[in-house]
């Protein structure tokens, strides 16, 4: 009786053994066909583009910097508690142009930034 169920366990063993061979071997053709299917697409595919392809500056040299000072764009008030303001009357842009535009220079003897450790303004 004993010899019985050792038979069977055994032959169960080679079985699923056999079945998991088989599984790896399945799955390793799988990932072999899946690699060379990508090399043969990327064979396909153009090749990126080289060095004289992209754009290239102007000769007279790059575009000037626009500097500007902006200032907020306030939100309007609804006429009546009721009312509410649509997307359409509170405009596209959260700032608008400053109304005086000059340009903050250096100072010598001033820091150039805040905490930066330099002697201040005199």
């Amino acid at each position: 009786m004993h010899t019985t169920h050792e038979q069977l366990a055994a032959a169960g063993s080679v079985a699923g053994a056999l079945v998991i061979l088989v599984c790896g071997l399945l799955v390793t053709a799988a990932l072999v066909w899946a690699v060379r299917f990508g090399i043969r697409v990327r064979r396909g595919e153009s090749a990126p583009p080289r060095r004289s392809d992209h754009p290239t500056p102007p000769r007279s040299g790059p575009v000037g910097e626009e500097h500007g000072m902006r200032e907020p764009n306030e939100v309007p008030r609804a006429t009546d508690e009721g009312d509410r303001l649509t997307p359409h009357q509170l405009g596209n842009n959260p700032t608008r142009p400053g109304p005086d535009q000059p340009r903050r220079r250096w100072q010598p003897g001033s820091s150039g930034s805040f905490g930066g450790g330099g002697g201040g303004a005199k």
